[in-house]
């Protein structure tokens, strides 16, 4: 690990709880075994096991959507229950789909390899290989496999048709990356191949071609990328007619060179601007801006989705249509291929819009897509984009179970599956509300609670945010929320934010590096705007956030402990003097910034390990995180556990050996932690007045 620098502006005296960095150290596990054992001893109260047993039946109910994809001629989903916590990884045809209680091929079933291999294996997916006969059986995939649910995972080759392990086939050991089908007989490997061969963020920087039955040490080197690169990869695209290569190179977050790889080996950078989100789809380039560009004396802004033809535009031409283009309250959530048609999904103030465009040689029609719902939350995938214009598309929102609808482009899609409803929703509502920042700027919010809440400031109330990488936090049903929450008579909040994507690129911008405070200022007015209309007080507001959402809150006990009661804060970021230098933490600076240099003066100020006041008054915190968070190092909350309760601050602290960046491996894990953080929200929000 590298050692703590001293130059620079600023720096830090050593810190003294460095050793906790040490993730399976001897004695950071004995600290964490402690912690976990207070936590638990706090927290078990009479209604927790009750409440734990309720989640887990939510998350094991056999009723559950069955999410799918279409491989050939079947649908394949993974399923984990009660008996498989774990999971199956199964498929079914789609006529069987459509029955109530279809019977599904069982293809692998990870807790019997687990058992028989002494392992503890985590569902990581899986790639197959597009079989060059359209008649043909799907037959060769690439299954990655991972150890409690880290990143770093492992590739192993599997037979559909025989339903068992490939003997001599394609395996890629543990490490960040993964493999890529070429054909058959080869593949793309992005992994690690020994000394030098990692990025600083600790993600592959090389591409090789790998032949069946060779050594990987023999595969051909196509690409490598810098050690200050955050990764690189390689993909074939076997769309039958327009087989193509690529090699994708990103630099950092937002910074991405995408190459098409000739048959000779030779690469032709795609001349788009590197910050534009580059898709090819038969014909089609297009680019999604995210800063603006210029082209022939027009400006397209950030946000705008053009396209073009992929042949001419690397011939050189630069005839682009402008697909979409951003207002105030309009944004481009995704954009998703068919067969024939791009379906356009558009945020208007947090509300979805679907749009179908249809290609042509000139202008490309636009009309609405047919049968698509006004009110809810809407996703929609294509089934197959190389040989169908059929979709599926998911509904739900704060109240409402999810759907599933399946149809074509051009005609009303039809219910497929519905998940029950997991709680009571019998008297609750959802409104829309928009709180004043500090600079003046609108904020957006849901409100999730009883039927005229009354304005009394003692409801129990729940603010969650995130408000980083472009994320939009749309309405979604959570019975894990109604259950552990609403049923109890909690109110609900959430708060798009800035820096994530609900306006586009520009809410991203805005509250990106020095900016990051935006963020946070927007965060507590919504804080505010509740307390002001007496929703709730201080005394009975709790927020909630991970991983950047994570930094989030623990910037708003540093900043703004006035305003809060109660402080979920999981698998965070807290030392940004340091995460750059902990496992992928370097990869995020274009987020945040670089601490090695004159960054440091604003990263300082937003670093909650950094800015703990032993003199201040804390609201409660309960921290949350994994030990096999290969991601964003548990560290960051075992530092500033210790470091609180040095200074005598409400602190608990509960770490879960497993399950990645997650925080948990499976179900039963995931019960145990929601039901740890409602547990701590009730008992710090609901008592007293």
């Amino acid at each position: 690990m590298p050692s703590h620098s001293t130059t620079g502006p600023d720096r830090e005296a050593a810190d003294p709880h460095r050793w906790l960095e040490e993730v399976e150290g001897a004695r950071a596990l004995a600290w964490v075994e402690a912690r976990n054992a207070e936590s638990q001893a706090r927290l078990a109260d009479s209604g927790f096991a009750a409440l734990r047993d309720d989640l887990l039946a939510i998350l094991e109910a056999d009723d559950r959507i069955p999410f799918v994809v279409k491989r050939g001629a079947h649908y394949y989903n993974f399923w984990q229950d009660k008996d498989h916590p774990r999971g199956l990884w199964r498929r079914i045809t789609p006529a069987e789909y459509r029955q109530p209680q279809p019977a599904w091929e069982v293809l692998l079933d990870l807790d019997a390899l687990n058992a028989a291999e002494g392992e503890n294996w985590v569902w990581h997916g899986a790639h197959c290989l597009k079989p060059r006969d359209p008649d043909a059986p799907w037959r060769h995939c690439l299954i990655a496999l991972s150890r409690g649910g880290a990143d770093a995972d492992v590739t192993r080759e599997f037979d559909l048709v025989e339903k068992r392990w490939v003997d001599d086939g394609f395996f890629r050991a543990e490490a960040k990356g993964g493999l890529a089908w070429i054909d058959h007989d080869s593949v793309y490997a992005y992994t690690d191949f020994g000394e030098g061969s990692l990025t600083a963020s600790g993600y592959p920087r090389l591409v090789k071609a790998w032949r069946r039955a060779t050594p990987l040490a023999e595969a051909t080197t196509v690409f490598e990328g810098n050690a200050d690169d955050m990764v690189v990869g390689a993909m074939r695209d076997h769309t039958r007619g327009y087989e193509r290569d690529f090699v994708s190179r990103a630099r950092a977050f937002y910074d991405n060179e995408l190459y098409l790889r000739e048959p000779d080996g030779t690469l032709r950078k795609v001349e788009a601007p590197n910050s534009a989100r580059k898709q090819v789809h038969r014909r089609w380039l297009t680019l999604e801006l995210r800063e603006p560009w210029t082209l022939d004396d027009t400006t397209h802004p950030a946000g705008a989705l053009l396209a073009a033809d992929f042949n001419a535009f690397m011939a050189g031409e630069r005839d682009f249509r402008v697909l979409f283009t951003p207002t105030e309250c309009t944004s481009l959530a995704d954009a998703t291929w068919t067969r024939h048609h791009l379906v356009l999904n558009v945020l208007d103030d947090v509300r979805n819009r679907l749009l179908v465009l249809t290609p042509g040689d000139g202008e490309w029609s636009c009309e609405p897509l047919a049968g698509a719902p006004e009110l809810g939350t809407v996703s929609l995938s294509a089934v197959d984009d190389e040989e169908s214009d059929e979709v599926f598309m998911v509904v739900s929102d704060y109240l409402t179970p999810t759907t599933l609808y399946h149809g074509r482009v051009g005609e009303v899609p039809q219910p497929l599956k519905q998940a029950p409803a997991l709680f009571d929703a019998t008297g609750l509502t959802v409104s829309q509300h928009f709180a004043t920042s500090r600079d003046g700027t609108p904020v957006p919010y849901f409100l999730v609670g009883r039927e005229g809440v009354e304005a009394n400031g003692a409801n129990p109330t729940l603010l969650y945010g995130y408000g980083g990488f472009e994320i939009s936090l749309l309405p979604s049903y959570s019975p894990g929320v109604g259950r552990g929450w609403l049923s109890r008579g909690g109110v609900y909040v959430v708060a798009n934010i800035r820096g994530g994507g609900e306006y586009g690129p520009r809410w991203h911008q805005a509250a990106l590096r020095e900016h990051r405070h935006k963020a946070f200022e927007d965060f507590a007015a919504v804080a505010e705007d509740l307390i002001a209309r007496g929703i709730t007080s201080p005394r009975h507001l709790g927020i909630q956030g991970g991983s950047n959402g994570g930094l989030l809150v623990g910037n708003m006990l540093v900043k703004y402990p006035r305003l809060f009661g109660a402080v979920v804060c999981q698998v965070p970021l807290l030392d940004m003097r340091r995460y750059h230098e902990l496992l992928a933490g370097a990869s995020w600076m274009a987020e945040y910034g670089d601490p090695d240099g004159d960054d440091w003066a604003f990263l300082r100020g937003y670093s909650p390990y950094h800015n703990l006041d032993a003199a201040a008054d804390y609201p409660p915190l309960l921290l949350m995180t994994s030990t096999r968070d290969d991601r964003v190092h548990p560290g960051h909350a075992r530092k500033m556990m210790a470091r609180m309760r040095e200074q005598g601050h409400p602190v608990l602290y509960y770490e879960n050996i497993e399950g990645g960046h997650g925080g948990a491996a499976d179900n039963r894990q995931r019960a145990h932690m929601q039901a740890l953080a409602y547990t701590f929200l009730e008992q710090t929000l609901f008592a007293g007045g």
